[in-house]
């Protein structure tokens, strides 16, 4: 019975997958999938999840996951008001795009920011009812205000296209950095997209490009997003 259960779902996923890439604009049909597919997505996951007591660990995991983000979110600028939700990676989208079984019917919504026990590891880019989009800090059109850790020099992190990687660019041509550098996220207005002080990663390549007006440097992320599982969304505190 589990079985057939399963087998319905992948085949309703693949389904919508190819209608998806077939036909545009589609935001209703995904807002309706979001709420059917999503619904399914957590049931498999409570089933499977049960299995020798694991239920009971993603339950502290999930809780673990939204006090992080909380106290994140207390961190931020006085006025700020947020609230962490834990969700998990359910799947791999195109590009450096990934699917969470947490929508807007738990708060998510779009511009907030996205981060497991590691560091930073995206912003969510569309929020239906059960499920979000979440486009990784690694994504072509990725870019986030960054710090140095160390000398509070300001820069910008964009991703690498085609690569799944990160280069750092440093307003000042001449600043100090040195592969080992950690860098952190500078924050926006209100939080949104990010919330400020968080881990983006490591400096692994200080890149020489002569008469250039930015210094410029490869960044390691923080966060494994190869190996996602459980991460926490930052979104806006309706209660406040």
């Amino acid at each position: 019975m589990k079985r057939a259960f399963v087998l319905l779902v992948l085949a309703a996923a693949v389904l919508t997958i190819v209608v998806d890439r077939t036909l545009t604009p589609l935001a209703p049909l995904r807002a309706a999938g979001s709420a059917v597919f999503g619904t399914l997505e957590n049931a498999i996951g409570a089933v499977t999840r049960s299995v020798g007591g694991e239920q009971r660990v993603r339950v502290l995991e999930r809780e673990n996951a939204q006090l992080r983000a909380d106290l994140l979110a207390a961190r931020q600028r006085p006025g700020a008001s947020a609230r962490g939700v834990a969700a998990h990676v359910v799947g791999f989208g195109q590009g450096q795009r990934v699917t969470i079984d947490a929508g807007t019917e738990a708060g998510v919504v779009r511009d907030v920011t996205v981060l497991n026990a590691d560091g930073l590891v995206g912003k969510v880019t569309w929020a239906g009812p059960a499920t979000a989009t979440v486009s990784l800090i690694t994504d072509a059109g990725s870019s986030v205000g960054a710090r140095m850790a160390g000398s509070g020099e300001l820069g910008l992190v964009t991703g690498v296209p085609g690569e799944g990687s990160l280069r750092l660019s440093l307003f000042d041509p001449d600043a100090p950095v040195k592969v080992g550098d950690r860098v952190v996220t500078l924050g926006s207005a209100g939080g949104r997209p990010y919330v400020a002080g968080l881990a983006i990663g490591t400096v692994s390549a200080i890149e020489k490009v002569s008469g250039a007006a930015t210094r410029t440097a490869l960044v390691r992320p923080a966060a494994r997003l190869s190996a996602l599982d459980l991460v926490s969304v930052v979104v806006p505190d309706p209660g406040r």
